[in-house]
C-alpha cells in the first residue's frame, strides 16, 4: 500500500535533485564554458570591444558617443532618444528610434534643419558644402540611437573641416578615414562603414604625435 507521505517526499527529493543539477549545469558550468571559449577565441569582443587611448578605456566600438567638438568627426545624431533631462547625449539608460514615418512633418523639418547645419559646419575657407551633398546618416538617427558607425560618404564630407581645424593636410586625413573604413561583413552583408570612436581615437593620436 502506497504511503502518500513517502510518495510526496520522494517526489520532492527528485525535484530538488533535478533543481540542483540543472542549476549547476545551466547556471554555473555552461556560463563558465561559454565565457572560457569566448575569452580564448575572442578576448577583445568578450570584454566589450573596448577602445583605449593613452592607457585608459575611452569607450566601446559597439556603442556610439556624442559630445565631440568640431575638431573631430561627428557621429550620427541621437534624435531617437529624444531631448530630456536624462538623455541629451548617447547614454545607456535609453535607446530607441523616433518612430516617425518618412512623411512626418516634424521629421521632415528636423532633417531640413539638420542638413543646413551639417552643411554649414563642414564648409571651410576653400570649400562650400551644400545641403544636397549631406548624406542621410548625417541627419537621421539609427533604430537604436546608439549606432557607432557612419557611412564613408559622411566621413568624407567631414575631412576638409577636420583637416582645417587640426592643421593637417587634407590628404592625410582622407587617408586616415580610408584606414578606418570597413567593408561589408563577409563581403555582402550590410554596408561599408567607419567607426567614429576608433577614427577619432586615431585622429587624437595623430594630432598629438
Amino acid at each position: 500500500m502506497n504511503n502518500p507521505v513517502t510518495n510526496t517526499a520522494r517526489l520532492l527529493g527528485a525535484g530538488l535533485r533535478a533543481l540542483l543539477v540543472l542549476t549547476a549545469v545551466c547556471g554555473v558550468l555552461y556560463p563558465l564554458a561559454v565565457t572560457g571559449v569566448a575569452q580564448a577565441l575572442f578576448p577583445g569582443k568578450a570584454d566589450g570591444s573596448e577602445i583605449s587611448s593613452d592607457g585608459a578605456v575611452v569607450g566601446s566600438s559597439l556603442i556610439g558617443q556624442q559630445g565631440y567638438g568640431l575638431d573631430y568627426f561627428q557621429p550620427r545624431p541621437a534624435n531617437g532618444l529624444g531631448e530630456n533631462s536624462v538623455n541629451t547625449r548617447y547614454e545607456l539608460i535609453l535607446s530607441g528610434a523616433t518612430n516617425r514615418s518618412g512623411d512626418n512633418a516634424e521629421l521632415i523639418t528636423w532633417v531640413r534643419e539638420a542638413k543646413a547645419e551639417v552643411a554649414r559646419d563642414n564648409s571651410t575657407a576653400d570649400r562650400t558644402v551644400r545641403p544636397s551633398q549631406v548624406p542621410a546618416d548625417a541627419v537621421t538617427s539609427s533604430g537604436s540611437g546608439l549606432d557607432p558607425d557612419i557611412s564613408p560618404a559622411y566621413a568624407a564630407l567631414q575631412v576638409h573641416r577636420v583637416a582645417e581645424r587640426n592643421g593637417l593636410p587634407v590628404a592625410r586625413v582622407r587617408r586616415l578615414v580610408a584606414e578606418h573604413t570597413e567593408g561589408r561583413t563577409l563581403g555582402f552583408m550590410g554596408e561599408p562603414r567607419v567607426n567614429v570612436l576608433e577614427l577619432n581615437t586615431a585622429l587624437r593620436q595623430l594630432t598629438r604625435g
